[in-house]
């Protein structure tokens, strides 16, 4: 987990839902290899609370279901730092509370599921992607093990996350030819403040069912999102990285 200095200066990121987890982690780890970084959450306090006062780093508060939030955070964060070189497609979530089996859940909840995990990360992408098509550059999208495993009780979140796996193929063979790689995570257990939620019965399930026998840190994601936005990773493409300490082997 131990930054790379410099590798990212005179790049331009964008991160989608960074106030808190990943998105923070992930925007700390860009600030350290040297990038600009432009992030949007609607959580102000976050934002502020979790991520450094920082020349290199803009914040704004919006919310990421929002189309025309999205697209004039796309302008500002372009205005002020250029054409976007890398974005992280993360924010997304479950139905959380609303969550349950599949035959009492809402079609308002799989709406709200869809749309703050999958569509989100379409409209961030169609906004970048005309610049990318010029100059090169890399789209990571925010996956889940839970599309691969088929967790029951999360049925929405679960197709969801499969919705970006099959976007992130679809776009990455579209955009190979002009030397743009698009990836997805696939993160499984990772200590955010949705499993600060969990009983500590529900977190030893957890690890028993995970071969590495513990929950990793949002850092662990963070170092794996920079490997993809990096030129070590310029021939990989379509591709979904599994980060759940083995629950999921490919």
């Amino acid at each position: 987990m131990t930054a790379v200095p410099d590798r990212f200066v005179d790049k331009t990121v964008v991160i989608t839902g960074a106030a808190n987890g990943i998105g923070a982690a992930t925007a700390r780890r860009f600030l350290d290899e040297g990038a600009r970084v432009a992030v949007i959450d609607r959580e102000a306090e976050m934002l502020a609370e979790n991520l450094p006062i920082h020349d290199r780093l803009l914040a704004v508060t919006g919310d990421c279901t929002d189309a025309e939030a999205l697209t004039s955070f796309h302008a500002r964060a372009t205005s002020v730092f250029g054409p976007v070189d890398i974005l992280f497609n993360n924010v997304g979530q479950s139905g959380r509370e609303r969550a349950g089996p599949f035959h009492e859940s809402t079609e308002e909840v799989w709406r709200f599921v869809l749309e703050v995990s999958l569509l989100t990360a379409m409209r961030m992408s169609r906004l970048v992607v005309p610049a990318m098509r010029a100059r090169g550059g890399r789209i990571v999208n925010m996956s889940s093990d839970a599309a691969f495993v088929g967790d029951a009780g999360i049925v929405d979140y679960a197709t969801a996350k499969m919705g970006v796996v099959g976007f992130t193929r679809a776009l990455a063979r579209e955009l190979a030819p002009h030397h743009v790689t698009v990836n997805a995570v696939a993160p499984g257990a990772i200590r955010t403040r949705a499993h600060d939620r969990l009983t500590p019965e529900v977190i030893e399930r957890i690890k028993a069912t995970t071969p590495a026998g513990y929950i990793a840190e949002p850092e662990d994601v963070a170092g794996a999102v920079a490997f993809l936005a990096s030129a070590d990773a310029r021939y990989i493409t379509g591709q979904s990285l599994l980060i759940d300490g083995g629950r999921w082997m490919v």
